[in-house]
């Protein structure tokens, strides 16, 4: 362990698996204290376990992040345990790909409940408690799906576009309050967001594109979000946009 963040408390969402579960590690690594936060727990026992035995420290608290009292109780828990909340990593997610025509538009209320309100509910929980701080770090994960839209990404593009324009107009709001905000729009990454896909045309198609490159590990956003995390007070990256190296677009 470096310790480059030992006196700091994150929050990560979406910690069971995926850039969650290695961006916890991560942070852990450098010392912060982490609440992992999903709706499996036997994921989140495990994790929070392999922290504790690698010589970190780490809670986990059951939620689901599409019902706002419940998102408002985990940050409630979370600050009680720990005292104070530094850094927020916003990376629950779902990605159900297929085109509008057709579509099950109950994939739709999914991906906006998780990829935007979950988003917005628990940075509206976590904002007056690094407001009385004067110093926080949140960092939201869009996609490169925030910067370039696709036949068949419609509504997964409208919400990761959505999540960028959030984050810019937050950054505007909080800077006063040395509250800094960080979007991270990776492409395609190794993780189960493609198994979730219910429209099996899309599914196939997108495994079809990923399985022709050789995609990022969930270790490369992870390093990301350390990077931007570990910079001086003076310092906001705002935006990180990373692709592997054989995607054009």
């Amino acid at each position: 362990m470096t310790n480059k963040l030992n006196t700091k408390v994150a929050i990560v969402t979406g910690a069971s698996s995926g850039i969650g579960e290695a961006t916890a590690v991560a942070l852990a690594a450098e010392g912060v204290k982490v609440t992992l936060v999903a709706r499996r727990a036997d994921r989140l026992e495990q994790l929070t376990k392999q922290i504790s035995e690698s010589g970190g420290q780490a809670i986990s608290i059951i939620a689901d992040l599409t019902d706002e009292m419940q998102v408002r109780d985990m940050v409630f828990k979370a600050n009680a345990y720990w005292g104070r909340i530094d850094i927020l990593v916003n990376n629950a997610g779902v990605m159900l790909l297929g085109s509008v025509d057709g579509a099950d538009t109950e994939d739709w209320r999914r991906m906006v409940n998780t990829n935007l309100l979950g988003l917005m509910y628990v940075t509206h929980a976590v904002l007056p408690l690094m407001k009385a701080q004067k110093t926080g770090h949140i960092v939201n994960i869009s996609s490169v799906a925030g910067r370039i839209t696709r036949a068949g990404f419609a509504v997964y593009n409208a919400t990761k576009w959505a999540v960028c324009a959030f984050s810019e107009a937050l950054r505007q709001e909080v800077y006063k309050d040395k509250i800094r905000i960080t979007v991270v729009e990776p492409g395609a990454v190794k993780t189960e967001l493609n198994e979730h896909i219910t429209d099996t045309a899309a599914k196939e198609q997108f495994n079809l594109w990923i399985s022709s490159i050789t995609q990022l590990e969930s270790k490369d956003i992870a390093a990301a979000i350390v990077y931007a995390v570990t910079q001086p007070p003076h310092v906001n990256v705002n935006e990180i946009l990373i692709r592997p190296t054989e995607q054009e677009r």
